[in-house]
């Protein structure tokens, strides 16, 4: 039974991931900051594990429960937003969109990503299309961007030093989604995201390590 794990899934992408992985037959584990989201997880069948992605001791625990364990795909899902406004962000807001959005990448891919080269797993981060600097025409939510730009920059890093151990890593551009941080606006479904983006994973090989993709698998540029 393969193995699916989603990091940050009390809600929206992260939540329909472990839905679809599970209604497929695969073995997922999840995480949420909360112990009652641990709890709905739970109830679906996952095997939850409650995480605070801002903490280095929260991370570590994970670290420790997983040991031993090995993933055929993985999705560090956990992000915020941040400041709907574009003037000068506050320290706290900053400190807040990037710890959650890069720093707690850079403390849980080295832990991840070993996890799925045994396997021949792929591990995906969450990113945005906000986050291309190439394909760039706006400069609103400044903050969410550079943040986005970061962790793809973290992405990269980790797809050249766990690639060649035989992980495949990526980041996915999940569309304009309605969730709670996209808004009922949005274009497209959750459940559209999700599966595109878990059909576009099951086809990667290692040619597409260190890719930036669409969630239906179109190449964006950085």
């Amino acid at each position: 039974m393969p193995t699916a794990l989603i990091i940050g899934a009390s809600r929206g992408i992260g939540l329909e991931l472990v839905r679809q992985y599970l209604a497929d037959g695969w073995r997922v584990i999840a995480t949420a900051r909360t112990e009652h989201d641990c709890t709905k997880l739970a109830a679906l069948h996952a095997h939850a594990y409650q995480l605070d992605v801002t903490s280095v001791e929260s991370i570590s625990a994970l670290g420790w429960n997983l040991d031993g364990e090995t993933v055929d795909a993985a999705f560090v899902n956990a992000g915020v937003f941040g400041p709907r406004h574009d003037g000068f962000p506050t320290q706290d807001e900053f400190d807040l969109v990037m710890h959650t959005n890069v720093l707690a990448a850079m403390r849980l891919l080295p832990i991840i990503a070993p996890m799925a080269c045994p396997v021949r797993g792929k591990v995906a981060v969450l990113s945005s299309g906000m986050g291309s600097i190439a394909a760039r025409t706006a400069c609103n939510a400044t903050l969410y961007r550079a943040s986005k730009a970061a962790l793809n920059s973290v992405l990269t890093d980790a797809a050249i030093k766990y690639g060649p151990q035989g992980a495949v890593c990526v980041a996915f551009h999940p569309g304009w989604v309605k969730t709670e941080m996209g808004g009922a606006g949005a274009e497209i479904e959750v459940e559209q995201s999700v599966t595109g983006m878990r059909s576009t994973l099951a086809g990667l090989d290692s040619a597409d390590n260190g890719t930036f993709l669409n969630y239906d698998g179109a190449p964006i540029p950085w």
